[in-house]
């Protein structure tokens, strides 16, 4: 049993751990006198005062936590699980098929990158630390997928003591689930990330449901995607590089963005729009994941045929040494490599070896966070700081954002329109700009009673009505 501020004996109350001031980190704690049930247990990226939150003490113990409940395996909100075992959560990992499985390759590809991380910055002496540790290792990372179980989508389960959730599908991708959850008398509607009505590859969000609370993400809450055809792009642009015999970086997310731009890719192929190139998909993690979206295909749109066409477009590269190769090949070829925002991984020594290059491209196909070095060079940037040095960058530089599997500000409304008001929206996973331009707009537009949280932040869900909506600033 577990204290709490309030004296009813079935009072709630969600505290915004993470992600209430940023788009990455999220964690949100959901608290009864008699257990506490965290939903998602991300990772921060992009700043450095972000990403300092990751080495801090959690601001709960690990081990008071009754449960986890994940809505989808992107790193943002299932990449601190191992640590969180690591110090002394022992309670089950909840989440849908698709997203354990995903898990089971992502976490223990998180922990290879930040342990081979660690060993490159003692290795080469750019740390500030003497002895540079991994936030968590593959073992911690090991211990922590024993902890995992798969719920069945669209049913009501008791996941702890007075707390029940249902899983909702999401979209954005394989596995991703909108979190109902019921605790003290409330239901809580946690988004996740949502997908996107026409995505090309998953399935659309479930339509909201009738919740008192809506916590809702908030990456693209004041931009809607441009009207423009990324295939037509992406072709555009590969006949360019490849006839002045270049090289295409393509930094994706490894599940779901690597398979949207894998079919984008097939498509130009089967219609004989770009040149027959070769393409490597230099990614363990992305090469792993194909099995899963095998498994799982009535989540996503394609049918069988063309999903295998889609994976044998391109040679998957296992091996470093295999990779390291590709640094010496050069042009022309197409490299899809993790991570999406630059922030590790392999794609790093693909940008030293051809970053300085005018000849050749970088494509970026998704929302790049604050302080990462995919937003540095959307941002113009000509210089990127890896591994200790700065790295000249001369190639041509081109976002896509229409590729994006994030619902925009547009999306978003369309789909909280359709739905009863709930009795108080909180708008998390999203930078300062597009979460108040959403929360303006939402105001605004259906009169709901909307909020940003703080970092940290608590609220109890039996004092809804004393919240008050969000204050105007005159421009609402």
């Amino acid at each position: 049993m577990h204290a709490s501020s309030t004296s009813s004996d079935t009072a709630a109350t969600v505290q915004f751990l993470g992600g209430a001031d940023s788009v990455t980190g999220s964690r949100h704690l959901v608290s009864t006198p008699r257990s506490r049930v965290l939903v998602d247990c991300g990772l921060f990226q992009g700043f450095k005062v972000l990403r300092d939150r990751n080495r801090a003490r959690f601001p709960v113990a690990p081990g008071s936590i009754d449960a986890v409940v994940l809505t989808h395996a992107h790193l943002d909100h299932s990449g601190y699980v191992p640590a969180l075992v690591r110090d002394g959560f022992r309670g089950p990992i909840y989440a849908s098929e698709g997203t354990v499985e995903l898990c089971r390759i992502m976490l223990m590809d998180s922990a290879h990158l930040l342990d081979e991380e660690a060993r490159h910055a003692s290795r080469h002496a750019f740390s500030k630390h003497a002895h540079p540790r991994p936030l968590y290792t593959t073992a911690d990372a090991a211990r922590a997928l024993e902890q995992f179980r798969v719920l069945e989508e669209d049913k009501r389960h008791r996941v702890a003591d007075g707390v029940d959730v249902r899983l909702v599908p999401a979209g954005h991708i394989l596995g991703a689930m909108g979190v109902r959850v019921s605790a003290g008398g409330r239901l809580v509607h946690f988004t996740g990330d949502l997908g996107r009505a026409q995505d090309p590859l998953m399935r659309p969000p479930h339509p909201l449901e009738q919740a008192d609370v809506l916590v809702a993400e908030s990456t693209y809450g004041d931009r809607g995607h441009p009207d423009e055809d990324p295939e037509a792009i992406l072709g555009d642009l590969i006949r360019r590089v490849a006839g002045r015999g270049g090289v295409v970086l393509i930094p994706a997310f490894a599940v779901g963005r690597t398979e949207t731009i894998l079919l984008h890719l097939s498509r130009l192929r089967d219609r004989r729009q770009i040149p027959d190139v070769p393409v490597f998909l230099n990614s363990p993690m992305a090469v792993a994941v194909t099995d899963v979206y095998r498994r799982h295909r009535s989540e996503h749109r394609l049918d069988p045929a063309e999903l295998e066409r889609m994976y044998a477009l391109a040679t998957p590269v296992r091996s470093v040494d295999e990779s390291k190769l590709l640094n010496l090949r050069g042009g022309p070829m197409v490299i899809i490599s993790a991570s999406g925002m630059l922030t590790g991984g392999r794609i790093l020594h693909h940008v030293l070896a051809y970053g300085a290059d005018r000849r050749n491209a970088i494509v970026l196909t998704g929302f790049q966070a604050g302080g990462t070095r995919g937003s540095a060079l959307l941002a113009g940037a000509r210089s990127l700081r890896i591994f200790g040095a700065d790295v000249p960058i001369a190639a041509e530089v081109l976002s896509i954002d229409s590729m994006s599997a994030h619902a925009d500000a547009d999306e978003l409304v369309d789909w909280m329109r359709l739905a009863e008001p709930p009795r108080q929206v909180f708008l998390v996973h999203g930078e300062p700009a597009a979460t108040d331009a959403l929360r303006a707009r939402i105001s605004r537009e259906l009169g709901w009673r909307v909020r940003v949280p703080e970092h940290q932040e608590t609220v109890a869900l039996d004092d809804l009505d004393d919240l008050g909506a969000s204050v105007s600033s005159g421009l609402d």
